[in-house]
């Protein structure tokens, strides 16, 4: 584990209780270098409390953690330092191209553990650490969280699983947020009160559970309890949807059957993960904050992750291997010919990557192929042709066995690996994230977690996990059953889900349907909403590994769009938020490394007229590239407008959107 250091040379060091408190009563702080964000700690009991711009956002609230039956929870004999942070680090897999890591720290040292603040321009946070000897037992940490105001509106998503992240969000006050007693709220959970807006995730989780929230029906006030994952005690490997055998290897998921009474059991010297909240003066500003990333372990400077490539990937399993209307002499599946046409695709329009989904292997053996795909062979074959193949596997077959599987298909020529059904949040499955993200480093393998929950830090020690899932993406339309406003979820992602960190979402369904004319289909999947909602998508969610979801017929018939998409960045010299909020729209411009902007915009169910300010473009003339809904997008969705025209910097054009709409525009220098 990482140890920490109590003192930075140029601390500030004060001893005592009674003279280190400030006239407010508590006993340290930590303030954002431009004033605007403070943190404040109190001792007896151990409390924090968040304020922006003098407002209260998170109101007086008590923590603590137990560590082999003792409490942590504050005391009068501790000891204050203080420290500022400088300077910006290169980010070569990530939003922006550089990340600001100025900020002010303030820790809080009661002997062999104390509390770490950290107050930045875009939040704040606070941790624990501990200098203990040898191993201890973390019995369970109170990390609540108290809403100042019962009106505060949030944007909230549960679930009854720790780690299973795909629900519907849902937008409720504060006083009406309640989990039934297997439910929980789960993060980034985002309240907007006192005219700011607040984004409550983490950061640096490793060898630790994830952190969800609790409110039962009886709560009488507005702190949400925290609820952690215990370590799990005993676990079988189980097999596919209806198999329930307990398998020595290979499977779906690795089911725990009971809980220890105990979170994790771990070095005595440590750092706890952050509890980070992003703060902001408006909802559209939360894409722009970097304290997920800035707060993360560093990659280790001895890695070389020069390597690694971002991408587009051509996926399989969404559109069923449907090759339905293309010339072929060979039947369309999951078979070697298939697989060929997609490579030859991807070769054709420069797409990197292809993924082998489920059914490559047999029956979710990883170590023998299916009588229907020549892996070896296909491997071989893409990467004479420049394309990249990535395998899908469930993590049963990969735990326990992580530095086998990464060796073993690095020597094969593969370039990463999907992994799915982890649908965990406790320490175990974290420490299996880092093992196997580790092991992949070593082989330049790429790792794609999906069946996960959010990002929580990861990706900056590691580099090559270049995409999350922990989101209700497009799969979900396969058994779409039109019960919930897909639209609503979509545009709320955008504030909540992306503020943790890149999701697979994996957009890019050519098949669009009007709102409340579709229920799923496997075999012929499509969207609801507009076309360029689908193209505005490549742009508006971050995604370094970003799955292009229809089939390489359906592309062939579509290739205006399909070129568009193909070429938009998967990553980014910089971000700026645009407008919008979780109930209405959301729009985002990003820049390119190549100096070339987007701006992308995605609506919910209600048509509106946007104005895109294009003073994120500095000066200049440019040219811009715009896809838009047609006037009759609402009826047809498939139906958009390809425009190019001149503007200069600081322009202002409205455009429409239809309902369940969106646009994507380049602009070029």
């Amino acid at each position: 584990m990482m140890k920490m250091t109590w003192m930075a040379a140029a601390a500030v060091l004060a001893s005592g209780c009674c003279c280190l408190m400030n006239c407010d009563g508590t006993a340290a702080k930590a303030v954002s270098p431009d004033g605007k964000n403070e943190i404040r700690l109190w001792t007896s009991p151990l409390a924090y409390e968040v304020l922006r711009d003098g407002k209260v956002l998170v109101a007086k609230t008590e923590i603590g953690m137990k560590v082999d039956g003792a409490c942590l929870n504050g005391g009068a004999d501790y000891s204050v330092a203080k420290r500022a942070l400088s300077g910006c680090v290169d980010t070569p897999v990530y939003k922006k191209a550089k990340v600001c890591l100025k900020g002010n720290e303030t820790a809080v040292d009661f002997g062999d553990w104390g509390v770490r603040l950290a107050a930045r321009n875009d939040g704040v946070a606070y941790r624990f650490e501990t200098k203990k000897s040898g191993r201890i037992k973390v019995n369970c940490e109170k990390a609540a969280l108290t809403i100042p105001c019962p009106e505060a509106t949030c944007w909230v998503n549960k679930t009854t699983s720790f780690g299973c992240e795909e629900t519907v969000n849902a937008t409720l006050k504060a006083k009406d947020v309640r989990t039934s007693e297997k439910e929980m709220v789960y993060l980034p959970f985002v309240y907007s009160v006192a005219g700011k807006t607040v984004a409550v995730t983490e950061s640096d989780v490793n060898e630790y559970p994830i952190w969800n929230f609790t409110r039962g029906a009886a709560a009488t006030n507005l702190t949400f309890g925290s609820k952690f994952a215990n370590w799990p005690k005993k676990t079988e490997r189980v097999g596919g949807w209806g198999d329930v055998r307990n398998l020595k290897e290979g499977g779906r998921w690795v089911r725990i059957n009971e809980h220890d009474d105990f979170i994790v059991e771990t070095d005595g010297t440590r750092t706890f993960p952050w509890r980070t909240f992003i703060l902001a003066d408006q909802p559209s500003k939360l894409c722009e904050a970097d304290i997920v990333y800035a707060l993360a372990r560093p990659a280790c400077p001895k890695k070389d992750f020069s390597w690694v490539k971002p991408g587009k990937v051509a996926w399989d399993w969404w559109n069923d291997w449907n090759l339905d209307g293309a010339k072929i002499d060979f039947k369309a599946g999951c078979n070697t010919k298939t697989y060929e046409h997609y490579i030859d695709f991807a070769s054709k329009t420069g797409v990197e990557y292809v993924i082998f989904d489920e059914g490559w292997s047999e029956q979710l053996n990883i170590w023998k192929d299916s009588k229907e795909v020549d892996v070896d062979h296909l491997i071989k074959y893409a990467n004479d042709r420049n394309v990249g193949i990535i395998l899908w596997m469930a993590w049963a077959q990969v735990y326990g066995n992580e530095d086998r599987v990464a060796e073993y298909f690095a020597k094969k020529g593969a370039k990463g690996f999907k992994v799915d059904f982890m649908d965990r949040g406790d320490a175990d499955v974290e420490k299996f994230l880092w093992k196997f993200a580790d092991a992949c480093a070593k082989n330049k393998m790429l790792v794609d977690y999906h069946g996960m929950h959010r990002p929580t830090g990861l990706q900056r020690a590691y580099p090559n996990v270049i995409n999350y899932e922990g989101i209700h993406g497009l799969e979900q339309m396969k058994w779409y059953k039109n019960k919930y406003d897909m639209m609503a979820s979509d545009v709320k992602s955008f504030f909540v889900r992306l503020t943790a960190g890149p999701m697979d979402y994996t957009p890019g369904a050519m098949l669009n349907f009007p709102i409340g004319q579709y229920t799923g289909n496997n075999h012929n999947p499509g969207s609801v909403g507009t076309r360029c909602r689908q193209m505005a998508m490549m742009a508006a969610y971050e995604a370094p590994l970003q799955m292009l979801c229809d089939s390489p017929a359906k592309y062939a018939d579509n290739m205006e769009c399909f070129t568009f998409m193909a070429a938009t960045p998967v990553v980014w010299a910089d971000t700026v938020g645009l407008g919008g909020c979780p109930d209405t729209m959301a729009a985002v411009a990003r820049k390119a490394k190549d100096g070339s902007w987007y701006a992308a915009a995605l609506n919910n169910k209600d048509a509106r007229d946007f104005v895109l300010d294009t003073a994120f473009l500095g000066d200049g003339a440019w040219k811009v590239e715009l896809f838009r809904d047609a006037d009759d997008a609402d009826k047809v969705p498939a139906h958009y407008r390809h425009e190019t025209k001149a503007v200069k910097a600081g322009d202002k054009l409205t455009i429409h959107m239809a309902p369940g709409g969106g646009f994507v525009a380049k602009f070029t220098k």
